[in-house]
């Protein structure tokens, strides 16, 4: 599996990894296939330029993966945040996740970040696994899902620096 960090002019890649992650699992992420579908090329060009985006391919160069890091508005300015992390179906469990979040990791370590957060929607289990063996744990800082706010997301941190996420 090989983590390539994308450019601007991978859009169509992106887009087609993010609208595969929001057809099959739905559930887990603040916008929908509907909203997302919807985006122009200089809407996806534009969410390259506001933070770096891996993409995890296999030997075929098959798209199984993608992670974005951004610095959220409100954050603390030593703060990254990581959005959008999918893994295939087929593929999870085979260390890709733990991959993307070691980019995650280096970059933010790189930019002299002191903390990696996220949300992560209740009752995703899968993800909140993954997160703990990562070294994430939960602030108790809670809010309604943007585009469901029937639902509720938790925001988790981890320390950046001397933690292996294997």
């Amino acid at each position: 599996m090989l983590i390539h960090r994308v450019l601007e002019d991978d859009w169509e890649l992106v887009r087609d990894v993010r609208l595969r992650a929001l057809r099959e699992d739905p559930g887990v992420f603040g916008s929908s296939l509907e909203r997302e579908e919807s985006f122009r090329e200089s809407h996806w060009r534009m969410r390259l330029r506001g933070g770096p985006t891996w993409v995890a391919v296999d030997d075929e160069r098959v798209p199984r993966g993608i992670v974005t890091m951004i610095l959220e508005p409100g954050s603390p300015v030593d703060d990254r945040h990581v959005v959008s992390l999918w893994v295939a179906p087929e593929s999870r469990r085979q260390g890709v996740g733990w991959a993307l979040l070691d980019a995650v990791q280096a970059a933010a370590e790189a930019e002299g970040a002191r903390t990696v957060s996220l949300w992560i929607v209740d009752g995703n289990h899968a993800a909140g696994d993954l997160y703990v063996r990562a070294g994430f744990t939960r602030t108790g800082e809670r809010q309604p899902l943007p585009r469901d706010p029937s639902r509720v997301e938790e925001r988790w941190v981890r320390p950046v620096g001397d933690v292996d996420l294997r």
